[in-house]
């Protein structure tokens, strides 16, 4: 199979995989309706109340301690090959990656920079939130744990709430918030929902996290999510920011680094059809080339000064017209410009230049 045949089919591809227009004026960007506040609300509410449950030792770590001694892991051992690589599809490295891949083409075929900071902006609000309460509260993992029936807090850990779960929830998740058709967002969250289950799931059973971990996790991200419609003037006006950087770093180079008030300064005295060019004069036999030197002066001192040369008085012979270059008479010199020296001409008349030698 030749190579424009296989560019031509991966082309056809990508076409049926982009059905988005190429205009980022189309594309539909969230807002924050009622109905996705009142989700953002209920959701904040279920994660208070799993703060609230860890915190006072409640059925919720008993739940954990139970499963911890269940030990899934030993139970099935048969999938434990399988569920080592699904795991990594809620690693930051390599999920960020690949799905910052696919928003970078994305964003050059709309035109866009938006996909790309959005997704900066999300993984920036996961850092922040999850970080924070990951070292504020210092949960122990079940491995770790030294008390049986404890919470295992401020112990100097950092498993609660997952970090794996809440990745998957956010990487996976943006997918689906960028999408520009309704088909196409409620396909990729079902889709991200299932990768993100599938990771939580994934931790308890390799015993990496307790359970309560994976519940605030998946809270955690949705709540991410659902609130970043709300960031979407700061990513308009980063956007924004980045094209007018890039406008004049091209600017610059076009112009040699020269500043943007300096090129438009003497781009009318250096243009050719510029406001302040100056008319050629009918030169003389007298004076062939002064006229031209000394017409050109108030023009050079201009452009060095920046004082106008249109307040300067013309320089240039009176009472003789101002032609224009195609009907100008080429004037030819006849003989030396240079004046007549009368106490050298005895010398030059009867002086012989040697041939050769002395």
């Amino acid at each position: 199979m030749r190579t424009d045949q296989i560019l031509t089919r991966l082309e056809r591809v990508f076409a049926r995989l982009d059905r988005e227009p190429e205009r980022p004026a189309h594309l539909q960007t969230p807002q924050m309706s009622r109905h996705r506040v009142v989700l953002l609300g209920s959701t904040l509410a279920f994660y208070l109340a799993i703060v609230v449950a860890v915190l006072t030792t409640s059925w919720l770590v008993r739940l954990d301690w139970q499963i911890m001694f269940f030990r899934p892991y030993e139970q099935w051992p048969q999938l434990h090959a399988f569920l080592d690589y699904l795991v990594v599809l809620g690693q930051r490295g390599p999920t960020a990656v690949m799905v910052a891949a696919w928003l970078g083409w994305r964003s050059w075929r709309q035109h866009t920079l938006r996909p790309l900071i959005t997704l900066g902006v999300a993984l920036l609000l996961l850092n922040v939130t999850v970080g924070s309460v990951k070292l504020g509260l210092g949960r122990l993992g079940p491995h770790y744990a030294t008390e049986i029936g404890s919470a295992e807090l401020f112990a100097g850990g950092d498993i609660f709430p997952s970090g794996h779960t809440a990745n998957a929830v956010v990487t996976w998740g943006i997918l689906a918030y960028l999408a520009s058709t309704v088909v196409t967002r409620r396909v990729l969250s079902v889709v991200s929902a299932v990768v993100s289950l599938s990771v939580g799931a994934t931790t308890v059973y390799l015993g990496t996290h307790w359970v309560s971990d994976v519940l605030l996790g998946w809270s955690a991200g949705l709540l991410i999510l659902l609130a970043l419609p709300w960031f979407e003037p700061l990513i308009a006006g980063a956007e924004a920011y980045v094209f007018d950087l890039r406008e004049m770093l091209r600017r610059r180079a076009e112009t040699g680094r020269m500043p943007a008030p300096v090129v438009s300064a003497l781009t009318p005295l250096l243009s050719a059809g510029g406001k302040w060019q100056l008319k050629p004069v009918t030169p003389t036999a007298e004076e062939p080339a002064a006229v031209p030197a000394a017409a050109a002066m108030p023009a050079a001192a201009g452009a060095a000064t920046g004082h106008s040369p249109a307040h300067r008085p013309a320089v240039h012979p009176a009472n003789r017209p101002h032609l224009i270059r195609s009907e100008r008479t080429p004037v030819t010199p006849v003989g030396s410009r240079r004046p007549p020296h009368t106490e050298r001409a005895g010398t030059r008349g009867t002086a012989a230049r040697p041939v050769a030698g002395g």
